[in-house]
């Protein structure tokens, strides 16, 4: 099993039959050749009974389907750019509707972010990604940018550009009024994402 781009927007994962079964957004298949076969990949997205109860106790939703077989299947959302990450053990927060397709040795749970979290779009809960394999992100806002972040220089990020981070990183919500008094928006309470640690943040250029 393989996986490529075939454009920015576009990921083709080549099954041989042999590497097991990959799980994808739900409806994400644009076109697919050969012997494949989709089914629902269950209401925790394959994660198991924990993770559905999670996910519904949540509401963090992760609607994956099992695709598997031999040929190619060509997956795309919305015309979203596509991030391809290698994970060897590391662990990749995301927000559910950032993940477009996970190789089968990859584990999903739901995670708790902070009580802050349901006043910043971001929600109370994120999915968390663990394992070895490969995992790509969808980037429904332009590129997707890979920014640092090290014990000496921690990170702070607009809750509508980000899209995951990956790495021994902390999240944390800071209020910060200032940036959005610059745009006319002083009225109400806004929270800005503070990351620390070591790993990268991911983020997408145009705002949700």
């Amino acid at each position: 099993m393989s996986w490529r781009l075939q454009t920015p927007r576009v990921l083709v994962v080549d099954l041989d039959g042999a590497g097991g079964p990959v799980r994808a957004r739900t409806g994400s298949m644009v076109a697919y050749e050969g012997e494949v076969s989709f089914k629902h990949a269950g209401s925790g997205g394959g994660g198991g009974l924990r993770a559905a109860f999670k996910q519904r106790v949540t509401g963090e939703s992760l609607p994956l389907m099992e695709v598997a077989g031999r040929g190619s299947v060509h997956l795309a959302v919305d015309a979203g750019h596509v991030l391809v990450l290698d994970l060897a053990g590391d662990v990749l927060k995301a927000e559910s509707e950032s993940l477009l397709c996970l190789s089968g040795g990859l584990r999903t749970d739901v995670v708790f972010t902070g009580l802050q979290g349901a006043s910043s779009g971001q929600g109370l809960f994120t999915t968390s990604v663990t394992g070895h394999g490969q995992v790509a992100l969808i980037s429904l806002g332009g590129p997707p940018i890979a920014l640092r972040v090290t014990p000496q220089q921690p990170l702070v990020v607009d809750p509508d550009a980000y899209i995951g981070c990956l790495g021994d990183v902390s999240q944390s919500f800071v209020t910060d009024v200032s940036w959005r008094n610059l745009i006319g928006e002083s009225s109400g309470e806004a929270f800005s994402l503070r990351f620390e640690g070591r790993g990268t943040v991911f983020i997408q250029p145009e705002e949700r």
